[in-house]
């Protein structure tokens, strides 16, 4: 089956989405004669203008509903009009999990690109923080319209990193100038270190940052406090130690443990608080059912639950 690219570009009404997907249609480098599906998911204010695409070869659709959005139909749209590639402006008041359930299996996202109109997303962040958090987990690169001076580039960099560190970010000026983003935002750690240890503040940026560049931890030695969970259903000799992580709000609280071979997991017991010191890597475990990050115990002992019970990015 032939694996079809697909281009999605995320955010709120009147972020920019559409103009910027209009541009990159009558560029002749991109559309250079593709069959394209374009899957509109939302009715903003500006219109396309579909006479000024370089070439015919781009089939519109309108996914008017949430609901629309299933494994079936999107299919179908792509064998209809023998897609080669898939663009979707996406809706920005629907989560993307309801898009990426429904994505055929031969569809791969190559690009994901939020559009954010900066005088507005504050007040966003504010009512919607759930969606916004959304949109900004997985994106690639982060694009703030409608800049100008009296906006804080600081303040649109922490709203991006406190969810990601692995987006790029540029900010886009009501007078033409676009600036990308050079903030240095440093690790409260030294990831340069052999042996590192994460204070209790510092778990929730640590695990996000562990799970998006895996490979700069493998060899390292770690030390953090951790809750328990021993499962009879894991192989012997292995539990999990994490914490819970709250990212927006209470209602996305999860438990975002590792993996711990430890000689006496049996002895552990669910829930309760254990000071961790083990030496991570990158290997195959029949847990994850794939490579990921296993720790390996150098020690194991009775530890004290933290001020703060769950862990935040604030």
């Amino acid at each position: 089956m032939q694996e079809i690219p697909v281009y999605l570009f995320t955010g709120f009404l009147e972020a920019g989405k559409t103009k910027f997907i209009q541009e990159t249609l009558e560029d002749e480098r991109f559309n250079n004669g593709e069959k394209t599906l374009l899957l509109l998911c939302e009715e903003g204010i500006e219109e396309y203008d579909f006479s000024s695409f370089s070439s015919q070869n781009v089939t519109i659709k309108t996914i008017d509903s949430a609901d629309m959005l299933t494994e079936d139909r999107l299919n179908a749209m792509a064998l209809r009009c023998d897609a080669e590639r898939v663009i979707v402006e996406y809706n920005g008041m629907w989560q993307l999990q309801k898009l990426f359930q429904a994505t055929p299996e031969n569809w791969t996202v190559y690009q994901e690109m939020l559009f954010i109109d900066a005088s507005t997303i504050l007040n966003y962040n504010q009512n919607m923080r759930s969606l916004v958090v959304d949109k900004l987990n997985t994106c690639d690169c982060v694009i703030f319209n409608r800049m100008n001076d009296n906006i804080s580039q600081l303040e649109m960099h922490q709203l991006v990193r406190t969810i990601s560190r692995r987006a790029e970010i540029a900010y886009e000026y009501t007078d033409g100038r676009v600036e990308y983003d050079d903030i240095e935002d440093p690790l409260p750690y030294d990831i340069d270190s052999d042996e590192i240890e994460i204070k209790d503040n510092d778990y929730a940026i640590f695990y996000r940052d562990l799970m998006e560049d895996v490979k700069k931890y493998d060899g390292k030695t770690i030390t953090f406090t951790g809750v328990c969970a021993v499962d009879e259903k894991m192989p012997k000799g292995n539990m999990a130690i994490g914490r819970h992580v709250m990212t927006c709000c209470v209602d996305d609280i999860q438990y975002c443990p590792l993996l711990l071979k430890y000689e006496n997991a049996s002895e552990c017991k669910t829930n309760e608080w254990y000071k961790v010191t083990a030496k991570l890597k990158i290997e195959f475990s029949s847990v994850y059912r794939k490579r990921g990050p296993v720790l390996h115990a150098i020690s194991v002992e009775k530890g004290t639950q933290p001020e703060q019970k769950v862990a935040t990015f604030f």
